[in-house]
This record gives structure tokens, sequence and C-alpha cells, in this order.
């Protein structure tokens, strides 16, 4: 096996290029996925490609660099469109694994239950591929296949999280609900953006689930349901119904049973609405 541990992006491309290889950032995911297997495979290591890790502004939004950890999310100077993700990064396990997880890595891990996925649904975010051919753009939505599936074909590689801006006085939320209130795999979990109207409605609302389907799913007939509504706690959580959550497929197991999850949804929808009320203009 070869274990590369490259300095500049063309170095990950060429070693991607030159054979089938698993590429390692922060590890949370990747050390545990072997148990107690010896690593017998091809290994990149990104962890100390430049211009990887960081949060950036740009003309067209932001930019989140594949190895930026959920710690240098929890700390950035973000508006409070990125509350969410940033309430849902204080959940992705301890401390420590908050400092060495990678934003990158949870979308790659492709989880049901990863944590940064709803939020970054709801704020339209895009992955950024790049390989030997060249750099490719996917929705979020598109890049997570399945459970532990992502749209990375052999020889590439996640570069960045791209969010564009949202208008301004854009309010965000995130609900996560476990069996313990830390360091615990998700029963159920919810995020939201709200973006008032001039006359105190709600312009736009995006809505995601995660844990219930075996990709985190937007509701967009909530998310049409609530569109003009006064944007008030009980205003917004009288527009949630049992039927829109027809895009979920929960399941049962060890957590929570499917019937249970679908019936919680529906309040964590009602409480991170209200959450998102409370956020005060920029």
């Amino acid at each position: 096996m070869r274990y590369a541990v490259p300095t500049t992006l063309r170095e990950a491309i060429d070693f991607l290029a030159s054979g089938e290889a698993r590429i390692l950032a922060g590890g949370t995911d990747f050390y545990p996925a072997l148990s107690d297997a010896p690593v017998t495979f091809d290994t990149l290591d990104i962890g100390r490609v430049e211009g990887l890790r960081g949060i950036a502004e740009t003309d067209d939004g932001w930019r989140i660099g594949a190895t930026t950890t959920w710690t240098d999310v929890v700390h950035a100077p973000l508006p409070p469109c990125f509350d969410g993700l940033k309430a849902s990064a204080r959940e992705v396990g301890s401390i420590q694994i908050q400092n060495a997880g990678t934003v990158a890595g949870n979308l790659c891990n492709a989880s049901p239950a990863a944590d940064g996925v709803p939020p970054l649904l709801t704020l339209d975010a895009s992955v950024e591929i790049i390989g030997a051919r060249g750099t490719r753009t996917l929705p979020l939505a598109s890049f997570i296949t399945d459970v532990r599936k992502t749209a990375l074909q052999p020889g590439e590689m996640v570069a960045a999280v791209l969010v564009p801006h949202l208008p301004a006085g854009a309010a965000s939320g995130f609900r996560k609900l476990g069996a313990r209130r830390y360091l615990v795999i998700s029963i159920a979990m919810v995020a939201a953006v709200i973006v008032p109207g001039p006359d105190g409605t709600v312009a736009e609302a995006r809505v995601a689930v995660g844990s219930c389907s075996p990709v985190a799913q937007r509701l967009p007939a909530l998310e049409d349901a609530l569109i003009g509504t006064p944007i008030a706690a009980d205003a917004l959580a009288a527009c949630v119904r049992p039927e829109h959550l027809a895009p979920l497929s929960p399941i049962d197991d060890v957590r929570g049973t499917a019937g249970y999850r679908a019936e919680v949804v529906v309040e964590l929808i009602a409480r991170t609405l209200a959450d998102c009320c409370a956020v005060e203009g920029p």
C-alpha cells in the first residue's frame, strides 16, 4: 500500500489519477470504519494540502474548504443564515471530533444521520469536485446518492462546499433528537431557513430532515405552505402537516421506530421554525 501526504492540490490529484485510493481528511470516520483491520489500501491524506481549509466570502457566496473542521465552522464570523449549520457543528461528536472532523468528510461519509447535511441542504449548498479531468459542481442534493454512496467518480475528490448568498434577514435553525443530549447518533434532525418578506411574512422557506430516509431530504410541500405565513412561532407551527413528510421513509431501528420518527419530526420542525423566528436581524 501507498500512503501519500501531499501539500499541493496538484500532487493530490496526480496521486488519485495513479490508481484507486481512499481519501483521509480528519480521520474521524476513516479509522472507526476499519475496526481492528490494518490499512492495506492506498491512502491519500489531504490534511496538509494548501488551500483546502478555511471559509471565505466570494462574489457569489461562501466557500467552505474541504478540510475545514467543524470547530472552524463554529468560530467563523458568519451571518445568521449559518446559525443552523453552526448548531449542527456543535453536535458532531465531542469537541475532539469537532476539532478534527471535516465538512467534506461528513458529506463523503454519506451517513443518513450526518449532522451537517440538513443545514447545508437548506443553504442550497453545492459541492465542488476536482479531478484529473477538471472541476465540476453538483448540488448537494445530487451529490449524496444513497446510504454511504456519493456521486464521486474514480480519481475525484471534494475541493469545497459552496453556499450562495442569502437575502438579508434570513434566519436558520437546527434541532436534533437523540437518546441523550450529546455524543449520540440522531433519531431525527431538522434544519430550516426562513427568508422574511417586507410585510413580515415568509418570502422563502427551506426545511430539511435527516435520519428519516436514506439521504436527508428537503420538504418542498411544506416549504410552499409556509410562504406568506406571518413569521411567528404559532403561525409557522400551524402550517406543519403529516402529509408534508411524504418524501421521508423512516425505518425501525435500535434508536426508534418509523412511527415514532414520523411523529417527532413534526414537533422538531415546529421548534426549529420557532428558533428562526427568534433570530434578530443582521
